[in-house]
């Protein structure tokens, strides 16, 4: 997936829910456990230690994608 900007657009995943009402923090650490490599693989989060970081518009552009239809293999 290519990125939508040059300049990365990373935020915690707090500032991501405070933005993005529609998403939870749970919600969004259960993605980043089980999609994660993919997650990073598209330039969609950088982790940095345990920090996670997100990079909001590749972010949303992998969910609207269909990236995350299926977390959990269910």
């Amino acid at each position: 997936m290519a990125a939508l900007s040059d300049t990365p657009q990373y935020v915690t995943v707090k500032q991501f829910t405070e933005t993005q009402a529609a998403f939870t923090a749970g919600g969004l650490r259960s993605a980043i456990f089980y999609k994660g490599d993919e997650l990073e693989r598209a330039g969609a989060i950088a982790r940095i230690g345990r920090r996670i970081l997100i990079n909001e518009p590749v972010f949303l552009q992998f969910v609207q994608s269909g990236g995350l239809r299926s977390v959990r293999g269910a």
